[in-house]
């Protein structure tokens, strides 16, 4: 049954019923599985009930690629790729938006109410008709006070009622959809998918984990790791740098000091033997003490009072009252490092653009417009599994060829 799934995935056939049609008239599939042809509720229910063994598969053939010297640099490209879900974006609820619903429900009711007292007019819809219309709005009024309510019990405060594992996220081209955000880590050199993930989560929080799971299918903890800005985390770049990877992920300026026409906390240097920064001008930024945000230890520095006052570059540093403040995390040397590798090496973004995004490319367009045809976490990851497994196997054996793969195939 897995040979059939594979020669569905690898012709662009995920459905099992279109699977089903195909076992009964294709030659090659009939060679392929022996004449048999099983109905789609078997082929449905193999997938189904066969998650683990499917992931287990995807796993071993990235062992058969490992023991064939195909990872030998361990350079790898993490990335995310919104994956559109079985959930109509209308069936998608979070608290804004029934708000919004209950709103504009209540406003109609209170436009047929006023209606019904004008009914007896001539020129008014009949007393019937708008009591009809008032009754409806009210059983929709109680539906999306209902939803509200199990909104509420919701950790992320959002409800998909068809797929209840998706979430609604921004799209670029489509604005928002519902979806699964599919994280992968891919090899720089051969463009193979050495790790996988599917979350329902913005990619911030995804650098370590991912990276964890390319260092287990390499089996190896010196990995190089490029990942873009979306990325950017110092809790997750610290916590990689402690698990042995080299880390490459450019910072995201969320600084409004452009906007304020005002030095960039870049223009300040840090002294590492003196504990302070210097300002453009060579004013000095001195630590004066430490506090704990969002659970990370910031130490804090600002100029002296007075000094700050008489000084002739106060208007292009700070448009406040008080000296310009500055905060550093206690490790921040971490990410000055990661910087600094990023600027001896400016070509390392493009490498992982080319690396990390025509994978995804390649298994969207073989899913189709519909991306993902099953519902929850479990089945939706076997899909996805599916998917990396041929999508591997047919870069394999543009590689190495068949036969040799064959081979090493049969040898394991």
């Amino acid at each position: 049954m897995l040979k059939l799934y594979l020669y569905g995935y690898l012709n662009r056939i995920q459905s099992s019923r279109r699977l089903e049609r195909e076992a009964q008239r294709n030659v090659e599939l009939m060679w392929l599985t022996g004449r048999l042809a099983p109905d789609f509720k078997t082929i449905a229910d193999f997938r189904k009930n066969n998650g683990k063994g499917i992931k287990n598969a995807c796993r071993t053939f990235i062992s058969i690629c490992r023991d064939l010297n195909m990872f030998k640099d361990a350079v790898i490209a993490i990335d995310g790729s919104k994956f559109k879900a079985v959930n109509n974006k209308s069936k998608n609820f979070t608290s804004a938006k029934l708000k919004s619903h209950i709103t504009r429900v209540e406003k109609h009711i209170q436009q047929y109410l006023d209606a019904l007292d004008n009914a007896d007019n001539e020129d008014e819809e009949p007393r019937e008709t708008i009591q009809q219309r008032i009754a409806h709005l009210k059983g929709k009024l109680k539906e999306y006070k209902a939803l509200q309510k199990q909104v509420e019990a919701i950790p992320d405060k959002q409800l998909s009622q068809t797929d209840p594992d998706a979430r609604l996220m921004k799209l670029r081209s489509f604005g928002g959809q519902v979806c699964y955000n599919v994280q992968s880590a891919v090899d720089a050199k051969h463009h193979l998918i050495v790790a996988h993930e599917v979350t329902n989560v913005p990619d911030r929080n995804q650098l370590y984990n991912v990276g964890c799971a390319a260092q287990e299918a390499l089996a190896n903890t010196n990995i190089t790791v490029l990942a873009d800005k979306g990325y950017y985390s110092g809790v997750e770049i610290k916590s990689a740098k402690d698990a042995g990877m080299l880390t490459y992920v450019p910072k995201t300026d969320t600084s409004g000091s452009n906007a304020k026409k005002i030095f960039n906390r870049t223009q300040f240097k840090y002294d590492a033997a003196k504990d302070v920064y210097h300002r453009p001008g060579d004013q000095e930024l001195k630590y004066r003490g430490s506090e704990t945000e969002k659970g990370k230890l910031i130490k804090r520095y600002y100029a002296d009072v007075y000094a700050c006052r008489g000084c002739s570059l106060k208007s292009q540093c700070t448009t406040s009252p008080y000296p310009r403040r500055l905060g550093r995390w206690e490790h921040e040397q971490v990410l000055v490092s990661v910087q600094r590798r990023l600027n001896q090496w400016p070509e390392a973004m493009l490498i992982r653009k080319q690396t990390v995004e025509h994978p995804f490319g390649t298994i969207k367009m073989w899913m189709g417009a519909t991306h993902f045809l099953t519902r929850g976490f479990n089945n939706v990851k076997t899909e996805m599994n599916l998917s990396v497994l041929a999508y591997n196997l047919r870069r394999m054996i543009s590689l190495l060829g068949v036969k040799p793969l064959i081979e090493a195939m049969r040898a394991v």
